[in-house]
């Protein structure tokens, strides 16, 4: 369906989150930015969870090899389909011979691409999405290379032309305000620390990937020896070093950590995790569990008439 001429910084297949298997050390995986993944899928007519590409960065050009409908959302620059700028958020259609490109963003980190009926990944531990340190799932555990082709798991050649409402589209920006409660250890930041924590400005560090990251700008000062046993850890969750550089874990953070967790993102921002990049700007507001789940369920009905339609 689509051969890879340039696949961009890293771009992987990902679907639904691999879950059940914390207990033995597997992460979830799936989309960095799970909204944007679903919008995409949604103009496509296909369940929010089917396998995309998602594009870190953008620089990525594939030539079509048969006519399909496609979309793309999340974090791009200008997109061509056969030498024609098209827009995102909008169901596309391709011919073949066709080449799409699909230009570094200026704001945020990462691009879907959906496919009618998505596309065919290795599906492991009841998931097709790439987990690349244990080279699981997506096309044969790997990031997508030069070369590669990428099938769709059905004929996709025509989809009803839609297009995303402007009042559902995540806005992208370089600085993030996320909502976040307290967590099991945030009782070991001093008083200080602890304004700091939901008051300051932090800026996301060279450590921005889909494992976590770092906000740095104002060291955190932590009532720990460094000797915490490890504890479960989940994406959202912040954990706060010895150096007192919180990490905001992502979508492929690790399932146990021995750092104080001083901090979780609710799970209503979660999502814009995997638009951050390094230097951008980010607060953390903080609420309580109740507040986070009535804002949660609230976001959710925001998007549940057009993506359960």
């Amino acid at each position: 369906m689509l051969r890879v001429a340039k696949p961009g910084l890293q771009t992987t297949l990902q679907g639904a989150q691999r879950l059940g298997h914390r207990s033995f050390g597997l992460p979830y995986a799936g989309p960095a930015d799970a909204v944007s993944m679903s919008l995409a899928n949604r103009l496509v007519a296909n369940p929010p969870n089917a396998t995309c590409l998602e594009i870190t960065y953008g620089g990525f050009e594939a030539e079509i090899e048969h006519s399909c409908a496609l979309a793309i959302t999340g974090a791009v620059g200008a997109v061509q389909i056969g030498g024609a700028r098209v827009a995102p958020h909008t169901t596309l259609h391709a011919k073949a011979g066709d080449l799409l490109t699909i230009a570094p963003p200026k704001l945020g980190s990462r691009a879907y691409l959906a496919i009618a009926s998505g596309f065919q990944a290795k599906a492991q531990f009841g998931s097709t999405s790439t987990y690349l340190p244990a080279s699981l799932g997506g096309l044969t555990g790997h990031a997508i290379g030069a070369g590669d082709r990428l099938a769709a798991l059905e004929k996709c050649d025509a989809r009803p032309k839609l297009e995303t409402p402007t009042d559902l589209r995540p806005i992208l920006s370089d600085a993030y305000a996320l909502r976040a409660c307290t967590s099991a250890e945030t009782h070991l930041l001093s008083a200080d620390a602890l304004h700091t924590l939901f008051n300051a400005r932090f800026i996301a560090g060279q450590q921005a990937t889909r494992m976590g990251i770092s906000l740095t700008g104002h060291p955190l000062d932590l009532r720990s020896d460094g000797m915490m046993k490890s504890a479960p850890v989940f994406p959202g969750m912040v954990q706060c070093p010895q150096s007192g550089v919180p990490i905001a874990l992502s979508c492929d953070a690790q399932t146990t950590g021995g750092y104080p967790r001083i901090a979780s993102i609710a799970r209503c921002d979660r999502h814009l995790l995997g638009q951050i990049r390094p230097g951008n700007a980010v607060i953390l507001l903080k609420r309580t569990p109740e507040d986070a789940v009535a804002e949660g369920l609230a976001k959710r009905a925001l998007l549940s008439d057009w993506l359960d339609a």
